[in-house]
């Protein structure tokens, strides 16, 4: 396995392997790697003969700079579990190497309403910086496949549209969340919570595995109001968003008769914690 900290460096690896005929899979992340980003990157290996794992903190995506000094970095372990996992490239780009003289690339692309709701709303600009090094990720590498888990939903919503739109040669590979054995989605935030709100975080898939069911016996509005309380009733929960959206538009539905195009979503405060999860209704 290498690891290589520049542009030049990562293009002349891929370009060396793409002329002799290897198919290149690709997963980008931020680090701070956890058992869902290496079931990722086996599945890429599985399915490509190169697999790439970048790991760049983006600090454009993060609209809290305190959220960005906070995010973990642990690149040490991160290496380790990516040889473990049999990944070929690790690149470890610094902020200045991808953005020059601090300049981010434009980027005038109509996500509709994709990336206005939920968090959209919630932290503007966000997911222009996702879409901006994503683009420039996907240029350096120039992945057969990429690999995305759908924890991050409307990301994944996100970076569709952004390849669809510049027809971009990559095909977007969806990846179920990976869960806790309590039912607490895998992230890196989790390493920022402590051992007690470790303890009371599966409370928010725990109201997320009930919604199909409760759509049944309520409308829409009332099963979101339901939601909300179950989750807030556990001291140190603060629901931000709880919303049930259509899979592809991400705009909310109005009737429960909707819930097999829908999926519900929840953006829940722990602490300094900010927690996301969904869970699709029509599976």
């Amino acid at each position: 396995m290498n690891l290589v900290t520049t542009i030049t460096e990562a293009k002349l690896l891929i370009r060396n392997k793409k002329s002799r005929g290897a198919s290149i899979g690709f997963v980008p992340t931020m680090g701070a790697l956890h058992e869902g980003h290496l079931q990722l990157i086996r599945r890429s290996c599985a399915e490509n003969d190169f697999t790439v794992c970048s790991i760049f903190v983006n600090p454009i995506q993060f609209n809290n700079p305190e959220d960005l000094k906070k995010y973990p970095r642990t690149l040490d372990r991160d290496e380790k579990l990516l040889d473990g996992a049999g990944c070929d490239l690790i690149f470890v780009p610094g902020t200045d190497e991808m953005y020059p003289d601090n300049q981010a690339d434009d980027l005038d692309i109509d996500f509709g309403m994709l990336d206005k709701v939920m968090e959209g709303k919630y932290r503007p600009g966000h997911f222009k910086g996702v879409a901006v090094v994503v683009k420039k990720l996907f240029e350096i590498v120039a992945p057969d496949r990429a690999y995305f888990g759908k924890k991050d939903f409307q990301q994944l919503a996100i970076i569709q549209h952004l390849v669809k739109s510049l027809s971009m040669p990559v095909t977007i590979v969806p990846c179920n969340t990976v869960r806790e054995p309590d039912g607490l989605a895998m992230s890196s935030r989790n390493m920022r919570l402590s051992a007690s709100e470790r303890l009371i975080a599966p409370r928010i898939y725990e109201v997320l595995s009930k919604v199909k069911d409760e759509l049944d016996r309520k409308s829409v509005a009332e099963v979101k109001i339901w939601a909300t309380r179950s989750i807030e009733e556990v001291a140190g929960l603060s629901v931000e968003y709880f919303e049930i959206s259509d899979q592809e538009t991400l705009l909310p539905i109005q009737q429960a008769g909707a819930k097999d195009r829908a999926v519900a979503f929840v953006a829940v405060k722990l602490g300094e914690v900010r927690l996301i999860d969904n869970i699709e209704l029509f599976s």
